[in-house]
């Protein structure tokens, strides 16, 4: 019979066991094989004119191609006028590709490659910007559409979203055209003109692309950049986004018999949406360690403290904590998730009428690995017994493809970000949805990133107020660009 002493003696060799089988992993443990571009031969850098962007920069951002949700209340007329001032602006640039324009005002342009073997390379960068909140341009340091250069900046909307990698890559282009740089794979740009508000344009340029039986080694468009106070480690790090969430957003509707609100029935079709609504979000979908934002942290595991480390290379026991720990910020949970969030309702037109119909509208960002039909299958399951009615408000757009993390065009696009500062590089998940996902038919490595350096808090400045580049990033992305294709076209 075992003896309180024995069991102790027992207990104490099974504790050791553990702490020595943790010990012997995070000494061992290592970053998986390819996050890393180690070894990458990249093509010396390009003499670049950060001033004369900044000021090319401020032209673009003061043609206004604003996208609004009614295209009837757009201004084509500037779209036309920017492509002109492409043109003109950068003559070498025209003179070296052939321009498709396709979808109405989207722009494809391709730099011929002289070696038809070679996959092309794909850049992309929409042009098209979000309205200036109306009531809120007082609160803008410099006006909006003036395309001020001051205080080490470019002021103005569009120039991070999107126009400022736009303008990068035809300076990075312009350069090497007139260095007499002369590509061995073709170097393809698509700029699309409705990014904002859907995408059409480079759903068209895809297909365009597509039949043509065009497969390029990678696509890069914007999405992820380098978050210089990055949680995990306390300093800059470039995440490179490999994969982006779907969207989706369900209408729920609870239809109702409406009336006098004097005489209510027992339960009115508010209350029923309302029960509705609770249901699914009381069922989120649960946190998980996999997928892009798992490799995320497993790439930077070896930079972080001794905890992390500890927790990353013994996830069979730690990794609930992690979950915990990741999904303590909206951001991080996001990233773990398909994150549901209902965001409009409709009820009675007047506050003592009672609705014939109340109607909720829920945005859902998918996550890799799930699909529309998930998320469909568990509202309903959340709903089951509640009079209600439910579709889609358009078709999802299903999470993209997870690309590699070895292929050449992530070491090309590892290599020339880790080239741009001193920060390491990791694999991201973008939960936001980018012109990229049109693209899948034409790559099947899709990234997105550009090298701006910027606070998490400092991000926030992108669709809304006071949104800025830096000359300091403008040269850091227009030296980024033209490196890059001078690396991968070569």
């Amino acid at each position: 019979m075992a003896t309180p002493r024995k069991i102790g003696i027992a207990v104490l060799g099974l504790a050791a066991a553990l702490v020595a089988i943790i010990a012997v992993r995070t000494a061992t443990f290592r970053a998986p094989a390819g996050f890393d571009a180690d070894g990458v031969a990249l093509a010396e850098p390009v003499q670049v004119d950060t001033d004369r962007a900044a000021r090319r920069l401020g032209e673009a951002v003061r043609i206004r191609t604003v996208s609004h949700q009614d295209p009837a209340e757009n201004d084509i007329a500037e779209w036309d006028r920017l492509h002109g001032w492409l043109r003109d602006t950068y003559p070498a640039a025209h003179a070296a590709t052939r321009l498709d324009v396709v979808g109405g005002h989207t722009l494809l342009y391709t730099w011929p490659g002289s070696d038809a073997g070679r996959k092309p390379i794909v850049l992309m960068a929409h042009h098209d910007v979000v309205p200036v909140t109306t009531g809120t341009e007082g609160d803008w340091r410099h006006p909006p559409f003036d395309g001020v250069v001051a205080d080490g900046a470019v002021w103005g909307r569009g120039t991070v979203d999107n126009k400022g990698s736009l303008v990068a890559i035809f300076e990075a282009l312009e350069a090497l055209a007139t260095s007499g740089f002369e590509p061995a794979a073709s170097v393809i740009v698509l700029s699309g003109h409705d990014e904002e508000v859907g995408g059409t344009g480079a759903a068209a340029a895809a297909a365009l692309l597509t039949s043509r039986g065009v497969q390029a080694e990678f696509v890069l468009d914007e999405g992820l950049a380098v978050v210089a106070d990055f949680p995990l480690l306390g300093r800059p790090v470039a995440l490179i986004g490999i994969a982006e969430k779907g969207y989706a957003t369900l209408r729920i509707t609870a239809p109702a018999k409406g009336g006098h609100s004097s005489a209510p029935p027992p339960e009115t079709g508010v209350e029923t949406l309302a029960e509705a609504v609770l249901a699914i979000t009381g069922q989120p979908f649960p946190l998980r360690f996999d997928g892009p934002a798992a490799d995320m942290v497993r790439a930077l595991a070896p930079e972080a403290g001794l905890g992390v480390r500890v927790a990353v290379a013994n996830t069979w026991l730690f990794e609930p904590l992690l979950v915990r720990q990741i999904g303590a910020t909206a951001a991080g949970a996001a990233s773990l998730h398909t994150t549901i969030a209902p965001t409009m309702l409709k009820g009675s037109p007047k506050e003592n009428v009672l609705p014939q119909d109340a109607t909720a509208w829920i945005n859902y960002r998918i996550a890799p690995g799930q699909t529309s039909e998930d998320v469909m299958e568990r509202a309903r399951t959340a709903t089951r017994g509640l009079a209600v009615e439910m579709g889609w408000v358009n078709p999802p757009s299903e999470p993209s493809p997870v690309s590699s993390t070895s292929s050449l065009g992530w070491q090309w696009i590892a290599a020339s970000a880790a080239a741009a500062g001193d920060w390491p590089v990791a694999p991201g998940l973008v939960t936001a949805t980018t012109d990229s996902r049109h693209l899948t038919s034409v790559s099947a490595d899709v990234y997105r990133f550009q090298p701006i350096v910027a606070s998490v808090r400092e991000f926030e400045m992108i669709h809304g107020t006071n949104e800025h580049m830096t000359l300091e990033n403008l040269g850091r992305l227009t030296s980024f660009y033209a490196r890059l294709v001078a690396t991968a076209a070569r």
